[in-house]
């Protein structure tokens, strides 16, 4: 099997001892991820794949049909947290909540819980049928969690609870999209990346085939299917796409799931697209928004310089203007807050 040419060190093999970042981690082994498992079950989260497995009746809760990432992102993070912190009572909730998951698939795999618990107010979300409104459903992105919640779980405990419904999902997935199947690229990216995670822990090849074909059909109009434009990065093959742009949590998913296809596939493609990517947000975006976040600390603590007599002529606008950056501190240009950008 091919893995990353750099290998990451295991994360149960790294032990963070500083006083800084030891007590922030412990405030959310504490605090944090309990809260997350709290408001889970106060939002109706749990009881939405307690309806689903039929553990219960009910209506589904809640206003998205992504809220069942909710879960999934927390189950992730107390599973890193175990892996650092060993609890029996934690993981043993853990897998208490890994039942709720485990019943709620349909018999082929389907795991997407408003359609499932037949939620009538968020049909405009995912359509009358499995796929039809894939580029806002979410069904993709939900399950991209779920595999990375998956992955995390089986290393830091060696269980496979978790682990075999993300991989019944996975086969329903492949058997799904492809080529010669459904050409249609997640509305919302993450399962590139869960995917990869899949194929390093599996060994299964298809599952990186699958991450790179949902890239390779992105901004692609395949049997005249109509462009999304931008706000999806659906606008052209994502090895073309030179400006970060749209939803930028869509774009850095995708970026990532670049950047594992390219280290794992050795497809120079990615690689070059994803470095100009790179240059063009910490180029243009980055630096110089850090530059004028610079000087507005400079002036509103300091204030501007004295005038001197080479800035006393209209150089920069006024005859007495003393010194002004010939660029706006602010995207509108005017004066923000009270404090004078001249």
């Amino acid at each position: 099997m091919k893995d990353y040419p750099i290998q990451p060190v295991a994360f149960t093999k790294v032990q963070i001892t500083d006083t800084f970042w030891k007590s922030r981690i412990e405030i959310k082994r504490t605090v944090t991820i309990p809260h997350a498992f709290q408001k889970c079950a106060e939002t109706g989260r749990f009881d939405n794949f307690a309806i689903a497995g039929g553990l219960k009746t009910g209506e589904q809760q809640g206003i998205y049909p992504f809220d069942d990432t909710d879960l999934y992102k927390t189950l992730e993070g107390a599973s890193y947290s175990l892996m650092v912190y060993p609890d029996k009572k934690l993981e043993a909730y853990l897998d208490s909540l890994i039942h709720l998951v485990a019943l709620a698939p349909e018999d082929d795999g389907y795991l997407y819980i408003a359609r499932t618990n037949k939620a009538e107010r968020l049909k405009n979300w995912m359509g009358d049928n499995r796929w039809e409104k894939i580029r806002g459903s979410h069904e993709l992105y939900n399950l991209g969690h779920l595999y990375e919640a998956a992955v995390a779980h089986y290393q830091a405990t060696g269980k496979r609870n978790l682990l075999d419904s993300a991989i019944k999902s996975a086969n329903l997935i492949d058997y799904t999209f492809g080529d010669g199947k459904l050409a249609l690229p997640p509305g919302h990216q993450v399962i590139e990346m869960g995917l990869v995670k899949l194929y390093r822990v599996t060994g299964d090849v298809r599952c990186l085939n699958l991450a790179k074909f949902f890239l390779d059909v992105r901004g692609k109009p395949l049997k005249g299917r109509e462009l999304w434009g931008e706000y999806n990065q659906d606008y052209q093959p994502v090895v073309e796409q030179e400006e970060a742009v749209g939803h930028e949590v869509r774009a850095s998913y995708m970026y990532a799931g670049m950047a594992d296809v390219a280290a794992l596939t050795g497809d120079v493609r990615y690689t070059k697209a994803i470095d100009k990517l790179w240059e063009k947000v910490v180029g243009k975006k980055i630096i110089p928004k850090i530059l004028k976040l610079k000087f507005l600390i400079f002036r509103i603590n300091v204030g501007p310089p004295p005038a001197s007599p080479k800035f006393q002529k209209a150089e920069f606008g006024g005859e007495k203007a003393g010194f002004s950056p010939p660029f706006s501190l602010f995207e509108n240009g005017g004066d923000t807050a009270g404090v004078k950008t001249s």
